[in-house]
């Protein structure tokens, strides 16, 4: 157990998603980012499974149980993990992902950023969040098709245009700039839904 280090690497990244926060116009979001993460249910999982901050504690976690109490507990009460945006569809009465509110979204992506630079240290680009992202993608898949595009959009500036043309970008987005009546990964994405609900 490593409650120090677990504790810097906390702080460490939530000072740079606060940073990130208000650089994206957000700060109160910046303010309260990740607060549930000093709470004993993910503190003492955390400096349990401390990796020497080169990964988060709660894969670590799921490796040695199966899954992690931690991560259940943080999902659950962070709005910036698109993981907390599944509710019941009303028609197919299935558990299915909503879009992500902008504020939220924006959060998450400042989040990412964050955490990239955070494990990735001095081999930190521009370009790390959208290789996570990119090497992620079949669990990112299960995320709303319009949030998913829409964060892709940003990681793809970032690694492209660097942090001042993103961020300032960031500012000046003020909803979320998806059309799900003419997207074709939305389209997409309600076909699969359909075929697994006439399957079941």
């Amino acid at each position: 157990m490593n409650i120090i280090g677990h504790y810097k690497t906390v702080s460490r990244h939530r000072a740079l998603v606060r940073k990130h926060c208000f650089m994206a116009g957000i700060p109160f979001r910046g303010l309260v980012h990740d607060l549930s993460k000093y709470s004993p249910t993910e503190f003492i999982p955390g400096a349990l499974y401390y990796e020497a901050g080169k990964r988060s504690p709660n894969e670590h976690e799921r490796e040695v149980k199966g899954y992690s109490a931690a991560w259940v507990h943080h999902k659950g009460r962070n709005p910036h993990h698109w993981e907390y945006w599944y509710d019941v569809n009303p028609v197919s009465h299935r558990y299915e992902p909503v879009p992500m509110p902008i504020d939220a979204l924006k959060e998450s992506f400042c989040d990412r950023v964050a955490a990239s630079k955070i494990y990735k240290g001095k081999d930190y680009t521009d370009r790390s969040a959208l290789d996570y992202f990119e090497s992620k993608r079949r669990m990112e898949s299960r995320m709303h098709p319009c949030t998913a595009c829409i964060l892709e959009k940003w990681l793809r500036m970032l690694a492209e245009e660097g942090e001042a043309k993103t961020f300032a970008y960031l500012r000046r987005v003020g909803d979320i700039r998806c059309h799900p009546e003419t997207c074709p990964k939305y389209a997409a994405w309600r076909e699969l839904q359909d075929r697994r609900n006439r399957t079941e």
